[in-house]
């Protein structure tokens, strides 16, 4: 199996997701401009603390990992929220190694401080990614090509969830968390 086929496991999970939501077909590929809209809005409220964050049973932690509403739930490379808050830019890859294959964000939730400019980086693999926030505040067009690199920047505070369009059901999800 190359690295841009998915597994029979990623497409059986992918068909079931789909299936549960009531939805008929993966949304296509949609062209956007290189340059964010504008709309901040946040679609949740960041976690408590720096270093508190809810666990899947409503609680908090240390160092555990977010929920975010069960946005990251079988995320197969989420293991917690990168902390860059303070950072002047931070870069998220596209088409890391997760859900199996190249179907992730590296890292899949990163914190960061208001005024960041985040800059998603393709990675080149696992065929033409996009990035599109939830509620639709940003969105690059969808690329394959390695070194491609889209960029936004959160003036607002909140939590901004995002994904792939067309490897959202297969796990290929995001957060930035901005205080």
């Amino acid at each position: 199996m190359s690295d841009h086929e998915p597994s029979r496991r990623s497409v059986l999970r992918a068909s079931g997701l789909v299936a549960v939501a009531g939805v008929t077909g993966l949304a296509g590929c949609s062209s956007g401009s290189q340059q964010s809209s504008g709309d901040d809005t946040p679609t949740e409220e960041p976690t408590p603390t720096a270093t508190e964050t809810a666990t899947s049973d409503g609680g908090s932690s240390s160092g555990g990992a977010a929920s975010f509403d069960g946005w990251l739930e079988g995320v197969d490379n989420y293991d917690g929220v990168v902390d860059e808050t303070g950072s002047g830019g931070v870069t998220v890859e596209v088409g890391v190694e997760a859900n199996g294959g190249n179907y992730g964000f590296g890292p899949a939730a990163v914190k960061v401080s208001t005024g960041t400019t985040v800059t998603w980086e393709w990675t080149g693999k696992g065929a033409s990614h996009n990035v599109a926030a939830e509620g639709g505040s940003f969105e690059s067009e969808a690329v394959a090509e390695e070194g491609h690199t889209f960029e936004h920047t959160f003036e607002e505070a909140g939590t901004y969830k995002y994904a792939c369009t067309p490897h959202k059901a297969m796990g290929m999800k995001g957060v930035v968390v901005v205080e």
